[in-house]
């Protein structure tokens, strides 16, 4: 059976307002509740969820459609990046590329690839220590941890050509037995099952 990490898409960006209190915007929100209208949804049995605002919003339109509630582990959190705070789009991406370069070190205060990695893998093994795995389920977070995680999946060092395309609201699956990708990236709306 299949689990699925799922990562926010696009979101409503504010300045003044902490980023993981960000939720998403109406085209993040209309793409995930097109994601919900098709198959793969009604087959998740578990949706575990990152307590930032964006992430719960994702997993509630997803809950709704496969009738399930979600569960919050904290752990899935972004990479911790409030020592620079917010950063302007072009200045963010240089910073995320230097993040994946550098995993054993912090740019500027944010919490090291390699700790943010070593969290997520927990956070996910945890919850599957006790999942039934004949149960499809899906983790909902974000990006970075999210690619971190699918360098561990696939046995690849941390580099950031594992990332998504786009800028979000992408999945991957993988599968339960062996905890191996069986998918690449794929847009929310695209994926088939």
């Amino acid at each position: 059976m299949f689990g699925l990490y799922i990562t926010h898409p696009q979101v409503k960006i504010d300045a003044n307002v902490p980023v993981p209190k960000w939720g998403l915007s109406d085209i993040g929100a209309a793409r995930t509740r097109k994601a919900a209208e098709s198959g793969w949804p009604k087959q998740l049995r578990r949706i575990i969820s990152s307590d930032e605002t964006k992430a719960i919003e994702t997993a509630e339109i997803l809950a709704e459609a496969s009738g399930v509630s979600i569960e919050i582990v904290h752990a899935m959190h972004e990479n911790d990046r409030s020592a620079t705070g917010f950063l302007p789009p072009p200045q963010f991406e240089e910073a995320a590329n230097w993040f994946f370069a550098h995993p054993e070190q912090s740019f500027k205060g944010w919490e090291r690839a390699v700790d943010a990695q070593v969290r997520i893998v927990e956070a996910v093994n945890t919850v599957l220590a006790t999942h039934d795995p004949a149960a499809p389920i899906a983790f909902v977070g974000h990006g970075g941890v999210g690619t971190l995680l699918k360098c561990h999946l696939a046995g690849r060092p941390i580099a950031r050509d594992g990332d998504q395309p786009g800028g979000g609201g992408n999945l991957y699956a993988f599968s339960l037995a062996d905890r191996r990708l069986s998918c690449e990236w794929t847009r929310i709306e695209d994926w088939r099952g």
